[in-house]
């Protein structure tokens, strides 16, 4: 196997890459094995790498919003029910932290029927009060009237033989740049616009460009891990061809 390149991390300092003492050999730090120019050499040893902490895309030490960022965010979701709860959630995040719907969300996913669409849609006015009363979920009833109305909307989808997945991914963009840090991220963008106005043609509540484009990047239609994340690799793995 021919020598790595040699070099330091920009981080700890250590040589990316170094001879054992009998010469016959090289290791590389923490953080350099996770750098793509040195995933040929998957056998190298690693040593330790002082002050080493994992990329990911936003800072946070919140170990549900860890949780989320790696295991969820970005994955492609291809369940009518999964992409529902996403498409309402994301509504009900408008004005507030992502965050703070995490923390919700199994009382969200309790309280309006595991965002089943059968089961949803068949929820009423008195329902409507009832979760008005629950300190567990966002107490919008705008946003608690359109969820429902969204469950509906999903099932028209259904009757006419199409499906909310289908709908949803056919607004996929070709090849995107691989963005560098959050602030190359758009919050709006063509696609998203397309989405945002074909599902209110359809009968879907609270869902602007940008809220169409939260969800695009929540559930994988978009990859926006930023280079370097952690996971964006395994992210894009994941995600259909074309």
């Amino acid at each position: 196997m021919p020598a790595p390149p040699a070099g330091l991390c920009d981080s700890c300092r250590h040589q990316r890459v170094v001879r054992n003492t009998r010469g016959s050999s090289f290791s590389l730090c923490e953080r350099s094995r996770r750098d793509d120019r040195y995933a040929r050499y998957p056998r190298l040893p690693v040593v330790s790498c002082a002050g080493f902490a994992p990329r990911r895309c936003w800072p946070t030490t919140d170990p549900l919003y860890i949780a989320y960022h790696d295991e969820e965010w970005g994955r492609p979701v291809r369940d009518d029910a999964q992409l529902l709860e996403r498409l309402c959630l994301e509504g009900f995040q408008s004005g507030l932290s992502w965050l703070t719907i995490l923390r919700k969300r199994e009382r969200f996913r309790e309280l309006f029927e595991g965002f089943d669409p059968q089961r949803l849609a068949r929820l009423g006015v008195a329902d409507v009060d009832r979760l008005m009363g629950e300190a567990g979920i966002v107490r919008n009833r705008a946003k608690i009237e359109a969820t429902i109305a969204n469950a509906g909307a999903t099932l028209a989808l259904q009757e006419a033989g199409e499906t909310l997945t289908d709908l949803l991914w056919s607004f996929a963009p070709g090849p995107q740049p691989v963005p560098r840090s959050l602030a190359d991220l758009p919050s709006v963008t063509a696609e998203s616009k397309a989405m945002a106005r074909e599902l209110r043609r359809r009968g879907f509540r609270f869902v602007g460009p940008t809220t169409a484009y939260a969800l695009m990047q929540a559930v994988g239609i978009v990859n926006d891990h930023v280079a370097g994340c952690i996971v964006r690799a395994a992210v894009e793995e994941e995600r259909p061809e074309g």
